[in-house]
């Protein structure tokens, strides 16, 4: 019995063994992680001397935070509320546009199996390993051809921005879309056209609810890229622009010769702070859509 007992605690001890090593491994990659958040955090409530002069440590009064917040909101040169206002309005259409458009194209290419259907899938998958400083000059040049062809604007409005999202996030959407739809059996739709659903009734009532968790995933992953997002905006918008958005009124206080480096850190984390939320609550959906093609 003893020399079981033995046995038994030797095959356990690499198996605990292993998880401690898991564990320290992964409080080391949560404080590499959290480490540049925990450095914007201390530096917004410190004043420009004491971030150059001792960016570690904890600020000396924390209402400095306080103030930098209160300053923010009334300088005339950010107006974050109007570039907080912009950014949920582009983001939000954005989002909305990306995934219901992508849904479409990924059940469409699915289920209709034909060359055609394979080239165009293949020619969205290429828009995923095109790198977008490639395409940057061409869509300046584009937008403004736009412009010159029909005489509407796409330089600084909403639409514009939104359409190059749209076109730049479409690619990844359709790949994972795609990969989802081919685990959903047939059969579930054609009970669904004998029963009298239009092609249209089909999607929007038998597939999009399946669709959800991926669904669910995309707008967050899409989400954080496009609220974050400097060089899209930057391009079709500007700095000055009347639609710019919170990481363009961020750059705004980032002058040639002076930075405002705490109220730059002030506003980073003001504009990080709802995108931070929304993965907290938004994370089971997105393990869950990462994984549930694959086990379906």
């Amino acid at each position: 019995m003893n020399t079981f007992m033995e046995k038994l605690r030797a095959l356990k001890k690499p198996r605990n063994l292993a998880i401690i090593l898991l564990e320290v491994l992964s409080i080391l990659l949560l404080g590499f992680f959290f480490f540049p958040f925990y450095l914007v955090i201390i530096n917004s409530a410190k004043p420009l001397e004491e971030i150059v002069l001792r960016p570690m440590n904890l600020p000396t009064d924390w209402l400095n935070l306080y103030h930098n917040f209160l300053e923010i909101l009334g300088r005339p040169n950010i107006n974050y509320f109007r570039a907080f206002f912009n950014s949920v309005v582009i983001t939000t259409v954005s989002l909305i546009a990306i995934g219901l458009l992508s849904a479409m194209a990924a059940w469409v290419l699915v289920r209709t199996k034909t060359k055609y259907s394979t080239a165009i899938f293949l020619f969205f998958l290429v828009g995923m390993v095109i790198p977008f400083q490639v395409v940057m000059l061409p869509l300046v040049r584009l937008l403004q051809l736009l412009y010159d062809t029909t005489g509407i604007p796409f330089k600084d409005t909403y639409h514009g921005v939104i359409l190059a999202y749209i076109g730049f996030g479409a690619p990844l959407s359709i790949f994972m879309f795609h990969g989802f739809i081919k685990s959903i059996p047939l059969d579930i739709e054609e009970a669904a056209i004998i029963d009298g659903c239009s092609k249209s009734q089909v999607f929007f009532r038998i597939v999009l609810p399946i669709l959800k968790p991926i669904f669910v995933t995309l707008l967050v992953l899409n989400g954080m890229w496009i609220w974050n997002d400097y060089l899209l905006p930057v391009l079709i918008i500007g700095i000055g622009g009347d639609t710019k958005t919170l990481p363009l009124s961020v750059a705004s206080l980032a002058g040639f010769y002076d930075k405002e480096w705490g109220l730059i850190l002030t506003s980073v984390l003001m504009a990080a702070l709802p995108v931070f939320i929304l993965f907290l609550f938004a994370q089971k959906f997105i393990i869950k859509g990462m994984t549930s093609g694959a086990i379906k």
